[in-house]
C-alpha cells in the first residue's frame, strides 16, 4: 500500500504533490529512500521555463514571501527557477531536508497557505531524484529559495510554490539509534503478548534502543526484508495503536519501507532478537499532518521480535 506524506491540513494537497513521498505496508509508515533512489539530483532537477520565470518573489529568505504573477498562469509542466542561491554543502539523494513553503493558486494568484515559517513544525523529508521535491530542489544548498510551478492533477489545481531550503542532514546521520540515557519503558509478556509500561519521566529525543534479548541469527542489513512481531504504544498515554501480536500474524516489510526510527531499531540487529525502541516525532510521523494523523506529535514505543531477515530482491 502506498501512502503520501505530510504537512498541515490547509496545505495537505499542495504538500503531497510537492513531497511525492510514499509509504509501505505494515507497519504503516513513511518510507526512507532506498539505494536505487540515489540518482544525481543535479542531473534530474527540473528546468526553468516560461511559467516559473514569470513569477516575481519578494521578501526575506525564511520569511513569508509574496509571489506576483499574471493570473491565470499557464502551467504545463513542473518548472523551477532559482530566486536566491544558498551556500554550503549541496544536498544529495537521501538527505533529510527541512524547508518552508508557500502555495499560490495559479488561476487566481491568491495565497493558499504556508508552512515552515516562524517556528511552525515541519517534518523533515528525505529527498529523492524521482520525487517532485527532488526535481524542485535539485542539488541546492541551504539558503536557496526557488519558485516551482506544478500543473493541475487529479488531486490538485495548478499551483505555484515558493520553497526555502532551510537545512539538510545526511541520511546516515538522521535519527541514529542510541541507548536509553534515562528510564526506559518496561516490557512484560502474558500468553505471548507484550505489555509495555511507560515510565513517569518525559521521553528522550531521537531514537533510543534497548536489546531485551539478543538472537543468534543473521544480521539485519540496510534494506533487508524482515519478518517481525511488533506492538506499538504512545508514550503520552500508553495506549496501543498497532499490534501484530493481537492480529496473530507476523508482518513482513523492507526496512526501507518504514519510518526511520523503526528502520534504525532493526538494522544491525540479529534475527531472534527482541528490541525495545522509542522514537520522537521527528523520527516517526512528525508533528502534524501525516497520513497517520493520530500519531502526529507522538513519541512512539515499540517492542519488536525479529523473526527472520533476508536481503531484498531486485
Amino acid at each position: 500500500m502506498r501512502r503520501p506524506l505530510y504537512i498541515l491540513s490547509a496545505l495537505a494537497v499542495s504538500a503531497l504533490a510537492l513531497a511525492g513521498c510514499s509509504a509501505a505496508s505494515s507497519p504503516d509508515a513513511t518510507s526512507s529512500p532506498s539505494a536505487s533512489a540515489a540518482a544525481d539530483l543535479c542531473a534530474d532537477v527540473a528546468s526553468s521555463g516560461a511559467a516559473s520565470d514569470a513569477v516575481s518573489v519578494s521578501g526575506e529568505f525564511g520569511q513569508q514571501p509574496t509571489a506576483t504573477f499574471t493570473a491565470p498562469l499557464d502551467i504545463s509542466d513542473v518548472e523551477r527557477t532559482v530566486v536566491t542561491e544558498g551556500t554550503g554543502t549541496p544536498i544529495a539523494a537521501g538527505d533529510y531536508v527541512t524547508y518552508a513553503l508557500s502555495a499560490f493558486d495559479a488561476a487566481t494568484g491568491q495565497l493558499q497557505g504556508s508552512v515552515g515559517y516562524d517556528g511552525t513544525p515541519v517534518q523533515p523529508q528525505p529527498v529523492a531524484a524521482e520525487s517532485v521535491l527532488g526535481k524542485v530542489l535539485g542539488c541546492a544548498t541551504p539558503g536557496t529559495r526557488v519558485v516551482a510551478t506544478l500543473p493541475a492533477s487529479s488531486n490538485s489545481a495548478a499551483q505555484v510554490f515558493v520553497v526555502d531550503l532551510l537545512s539538510s542532514t545526511p541520511e546516515a546521520q538522521w535519527c541514529q539509534a542510541e541507548p536509553f540515557a534515562g528510564e526506559a519503558p518496561t516490557v512484560t509478556f502474558t500468553d505471548d503478548k507484550p505489555t509495555i509500561t511507560i515510565p513517569a519521566s518525559a521521553p528522550e529525543d531521537g531514537v533510543r534502543v534497548e536489546v531485551l534479548k539478543e538472537g543468534d541469527g543473521d544480521t539485519v542489513g540496510a534494506g533487508d526484508t524482515v519478518e517481525v512481531n511488533y506492538a506499538g504504544v504512545k508514550w503520552s498515554d500508553g495506549s496501543t495503536f498497532d499490534s501484530s501480536y493481537d492480529r496473530g500474524q507476523t508482518a513482513s516489510f523492507s526496512t526501507d519501507g518504514v519510518v526511520v526510527g523503526f528502520k534504525r531499531a532493526l538494522e544491525g540487529q540479529k534475527a531472534g532478537s527482541q528490541v525495545l525502541v522509542s522514537m520522537s516525532p521527528s523520527c516517526g510521523y512528525g508533528e502534524a499532518g501525516s497520513s497517520q494523523q493520530q500519531l502526529a506529535g507522538e513519541t512512539l514505543v515499540f517492542v519488536i521480535d525479529i523473526v527472520s531477515t533476508k536481503p531484498t530482491e531486485g
